[in-house]
This record gives structure tokens, sequence and C-alpha cells, in this order.
């Protein structure tokens, strides 16, 4: 199973689930934003969402296994289009729920929604892309009837 997947090994890495949470490796914050690629305020941003919470050194912050393990989750989440409320309400579940359960339909049904929304969208795109077609059908036609052709237009431009 992938780091980024949906379950059982999910916050804790997978493969690297042996490793102790406080042990592994460290990353400040330029090394887990060059990581992600993220800025540094995007990082501090989602800090002060409750998203992550990096042990202090310090001024200095230090990411630790599972900050990483939960970034990976919150960029994959936004990439899905989803908020961080709801990126923040996922992960907060995994802490409340050995089993997941909770977290697994939570996530099943904003999955839902997305899905919904998205399949909406496309609806919408490809109705708008067939009026655009047949918009330009039109057009190509009338410049046609009236003599004027494709490469007639295009060189006009250019002059």
């Amino acid at each position: 199973m992938d780091r980024l997947s949906v379950g059982k090994g999910m916050m804790d890495g997978g493969e690297d689930a042996g490793d102790d949470l406080m042990s592994g490796p460290r990353l400040a914050i330029g090394e887990l934003a060059g990581e992600f690629g993220l800025t540094h305020r995007t990082i501090r941003h989602y800090e002060d969402e409750g998203l992550l919470s990096p042990e202090r050194i310090g001024s200095a912050r230090v990411y630790g296994h599972r900050d990483r393990a939960r970034l990976a989750l919150i960029c994959r989440g936004k990439r899905l289009g989803f908020s961080l409320a709801e990126i923040k309400d996922f992960l907060n579940l995994y802490d409340t729920d050995d089993a997941q359960i909770e977290q697994m339909r939570y996530m099943r049904t904003i999955a839902r929604r997305r899905i919904s929304a998205l399949e909406q969208q496309l609806a919408d795109v490809k109705q708008t892309l067939s009026e655009l077609c047949t918009i330009d059908t039109q057009i190509s036609e009338h410049l046609r009837r009236n003599g004027i052709t494709e490469t007639q237009d295009m060189e006009e431009k250019h002059s």
C-alpha cells in the first residue's frame, strides 16, 4: 500500500510503520517544503489550521514522520479538491478510532460528494465544448459562404 492510500497504515506511513514516531528522519520546515513543493508560508498556514503540529526546539520547527505523513494526506486531499476543514476532520478522526471505521465512512461521504460535483462539472464542460464547437463550425461556414478561407483569416491577422 502506498503512503497516500486511505486505510490502515495511512498515518503511520505504511512500510515505515516499525519506526517510532519520535525517531527516524526529522525535517526542518525548508526540507519539508522542498520535498512537497510548498512554501514555508503554506506549511505554517497548515499549522495555524491545526493540521500539523511540529515539535519546537527553541524557535525552530522540527517535523517528524507523523507530520510528513499528515502533510502527504493534506496535499492529496487538496489535489482531490477537498477543503482544509474536510481534511482536518478526516485527520482528526484517525486519532479517535483505531479501526478507522468513522474515518473511512467520513472519507466515503466526502469522496462521493466530490465525485458528484466533478460529474456535474464534466457534464457542464462537455456541454460548453459542444456549444463552442457548433459556434466554430457555424462561423467557418459563414466565412466560406462569404469567400473567406481560414488561411486568409490568419494571414490578415499577421499583416
